[in-house]
């Protein structure tokens, strides 16, 4: 695998309607590997490999946005207040770096912090809260004219972190989901005969509500649609083991329903069958709320045959989330070995 490749997806920003760094990098990589490279007005990239004369047509959906902010105020002394797009747990949002993306074409680091006393002089019911998002600022350090020159309202604000392999894991920011991007690119490296047209869609403001996948299906009129994204990975301490949807290490999910879609069963078996034949490591899972670009994906036109293949993700929706290589891996075997069939 590619793990450069997967770093530099990690550490770019792209926060749902500023996707366009992501995008740029995706186009890179798929030039060469794909016959059709081209980009709708809403921001949604499709790369296209030409199969068989006659072959059914696959989409393949990998949002590239992630969770991150706007600036929605600028004080006199130059503090950013943000709001959110994407769902964040306030807890995980205490002493961070971010980066703004300014409307003078520059990136700007700031420190994100809960406004209020410091610890040392804050009262006992101060210690206890957790933050809302009206309570959190931004602090670029710098003389409020020059921020006031520099930032304007709208612009794109994302959490910074380092992506690094720890153990036997890899682990960054927005893994959700700019690993499903990745597993499709080291598919199509992998591939040797090709029993669909396929079309990878790097589709956009998935976290805002799956905005993106509904136009791109319309669009592209496949007969099967697949979403690829990262699930719930809990097997971690303080969760029943009933509650942990996927475990890291056993291999790539085939989501058999979410809260927005239950799977094609005639797909599940399909990847469940080949899975089985190559040996390749998979688990079942079901997701009790949440959902992917399959959700719209399936509800285009007509409807879809349509299903979810997921990657077991830890922390999902932090700077920590983590995967196993393992199940990276196996995501790429079993998609390039179902392509191939």
């Amino acid at each position: 695998m590619d793990l450069g490749l997967l770093k530099i997806l990690s550490e770019l920003p792209g926060v749902p309607g500023r996707e366009e760094r992501v995008r740029k990098v995706i186009a890179e990589q798929v030039t060469g590997l794909c016959d059709d490279i081209r980009q709708d007005s809403m921001g949604n990239l499709f790369a296209t490999k030409h199969g068989p004369v006659g072959a059914k047509k696959v989409l393949l959906a990998c949002h590239i946005d992630e969770i991150g902010f706007y600036v929605r105020h600028i004080d006199e002394k130059g503090y950013l207040r943000i709001t959110n797009v994407g769902g964040f747990d306030m807890r995980n949002l205490l002493a961070r770096r971010v980066r703004v993306q300014a409307s003078d074409g520059t990136d700007i680091i700031g420190l994100l912090n809960p406004t209020g006393r410091p610890l040392h002089i804050a009262k006992e019911e101060d210690k206890k809260k957790i933050p809302e998002m009206n309570d959190f600022a931004v602090d670029l350090c710098l003389p409020a004219d020059q921020v006031k020159q520099r930032v304007r309202i709208g612009d794109p604000v994302t959490l910074v972190q380092e992506f690094s392999e720890i153990g036997e894991c890899v682990s960054g920011k927005c893994l959700d989901n700019r690993v499903a991007g990745f597993v499709v690119i080291e598919a199509f490296r992998k591939l040797t005969s090709l029993k669909y047209h396929v079309t990878l869609a790097a589709t956009v403001q998935e976290e805002v509500g799956c905005r993106g996948a509904g136009p791109a299906a319309f669009s592209i009129e496949p007969d099967i649609a697949i979403a690829l994204d990262t699930t719930l990975c809990v097997d971690t301490p303080g969760v029943p083991e009933d509650e942990r949807v996927t475990k890291q290490g056993d291999g790539v999910a085939l989501t058999v329903l979410d809260g927005l879609t239950i799977s094609d069963r005639g797909l599940i078996d399909q990847f469940e069958a080949i899975a089985k034949k190559r040996e390749i490591p998979f688990q079942l899972s079901v997701l009790p709320r949440g959902g992917t670009d399959a959700g719209p994906m399936q509800r285009s036109r007509g409807g879809l045959r349509t299903m979810t293949l997921s990657i077991p993700t830890r922390n999902i929706h932090t700077v920590t989330e983590s995967i196993h290589k393992r199940d990276l891996q196996s995501a790429i075997d079993l998609l390039a070995a179902w392509l191939e069939t």
